[in-house]
């Protein structure tokens, strides 16, 4: 039965695409132009392959990789599993994104968007200039060392300027950087809370209360010492004020 299904699947998903390229064919030799018609297409279906890919570039070639894992740390530090949710957290950091990333996005508009739809410049050349300073935001954050690295692995290890660096290799560095630097934050930001979760445990143990989560008695003054410090400001300020 398993394999009569299968065959029935394959033979349903050939008719599809040859009524698909049926479809096409027809289209084409009814407009009385094959690469227009064509040409169209193709620009529909990178137009669709683009808007899909658009969450991981705004993930990867953006500020929201490091404030997103930053702001789990400091969840994971204050001992709350679900608090702040992650809807709140991910909101939270993309809001944060779009603030760091205003003149980012303002000169892709200016230089690429505008351009391109009042038919001033061609795909290739909107393309170009939105990659301009979006590699200029990614440049300034990488760091040498990952930078060496992916360009050793790229034999491209002479380069006499920034802009001889192929995408390739400046999107993983930059990658690895905002990894680099989310952890060494989320390590400032655990200190004070394994300090607190020390003290806790130590004076329980002292007192012969064993029995006792540490857990349960250094929520609270975790919580407390968060809210006095105001530590969503200090948090939002360090991660606005590493990209400048």
């Amino acid at each position: 039965m398993r394999r009569k299904r299968k065959i029935r699947l394959k033979k349903l998903i050939s008719l599809i695409i040859a009524a698909l390229i049926l479809t096409l064919t027809v289209s084409a030799e009814e407009a009385g132009a094959d690469q227009p018609f064509i040409a169209q297409s193709m620009e529909l279906l990178l137009l669709i392959t683009a808007l899909s890919l658009a969450p991981s570039i705004i993930i990867m070639m953006t500020s929201f990789t490091r404030i997103s894992i930053v702001l789990s740390f400091v969840r994971n530090g204050l001992g709350l599993q679900q608090t702040p949710p992650n809807q709140v957290l991910i909101g939270l950091a993309l809001f944060l994104t779009l603030f760091i990333m205003s003149p980012v996005i303002s000169q892709v508009n200016n230089d690429a968007v505008k351009p391109y739809t009042q038919g001033e410049i061609t795909q290739e050349q909107a393309f170009s200039s939105a990659m301009k300073p979006i590699r200029k935001f990614m440049l300034k954050q990488t760091n040498r060392q990952e930078m060496k690295l992916f360009l050793k692995l790229s034999n491209q290890e002479t380069v006499e300027e920034y802009d001889d660096i192929p995408n390739e290799a400046l999107i993983p560095a930059f990658i690895l950087s905002e990894l680099k630097k989310a952890f060494i934050m989320g390590f400032m930001i655990l200190i004070p809370f394994l300090i607190i979760d020390m003290i806790v445990a130590s004076t329980l143990m002292s007192m012969g209360m064993i029995m006792v989560p540490p857990v349960m008695i250094s929520l609270p003054f975790k919580l407390i010492l968060f809210v006095v410090v105001d530590g969503w400001n200090l948090v939002v300020k360090t991660l606005v004020t590493s990209f400048t």
